[in-house]
């Protein structure tokens, strides 16, 4: 019986592109809103940590309404404030201010958020909902922007795995055509 030659295994997942190119890298390394942005996604998750908590206490005890109505409007500042300087550093990475290819889902998902939390302060400073309600559409605002950082947290994750194996993949090439 011939011996049949051994190939490498498949993965039965399939590969996906990287997340940056080289160039693009480049300048997301050297942009300056990166480590603003850096600063600004653990800020505002403390914030929304916090708010949270103000929020349910409310909605469990009725105590409390105007620390959660502050911490809600600071969360939503702290949210405008990173979409803007997110839009800045895409453009400066990727060469437009929303929805490049590699952020195109989170950027989808970032304006539903923004939406959610317009909405909320709509409703506070129109009188247009009571308290209960207004901390409902709080609620589901913190619902869509625990996905979105999720979504965000998997695709910083996604780069860090492409950092490490993009020279790998180079070296592994590097020496097939050495040989």
């Amino acid at each position: 019986m011939p011996e049949r030659p051994i190939r490498p295994a498949r993965s039965a997942a399939p590969r996906r592109a990287p997340l940056y190119s080289a160039a693009e890298r480049a300048r997301r390394d050297a942009s300056k809103w990166t480590l603003v942005q850096g600063v600004l996604a653990p800020l505002q998750f403390l914030v929304f940590l916090v708010s949270l908590c103000l929020v349910l206490r409310y909605l469990a005890t009725g105590n409390g309404l105007f620390a959660a109505t502050i911490s809600i409007v600071a969360k939503t500042l702290v949210l405008y404030t990173i979409m803007i300087t997110g839009a800045i550093w895409e453009h400066e990475v990727f060469g437009r201010y929303l929805f490049a290819r590699a952020f195109f889902w989170e950027d989808v998902v970032s304006i539903a958020v923004l939406a959610l939390h317009t909405a909320y302060l709509l409703a506070l400073f129109t009188g247009a909902l009571d308290a209960r309600h207004q901390m409902y559409i709080a609620l589901a605002a913190y619902a869509a922007y625990a996905l979105n950082a999720t979504q965000f947290v998997l695709k910083l994750r996604a780069a860090r795995l492409d950092a490490v194996q993009q020279p790998m993949a180079l070296a592994a090439a590097d020496a097939r055509f050495a040989k």
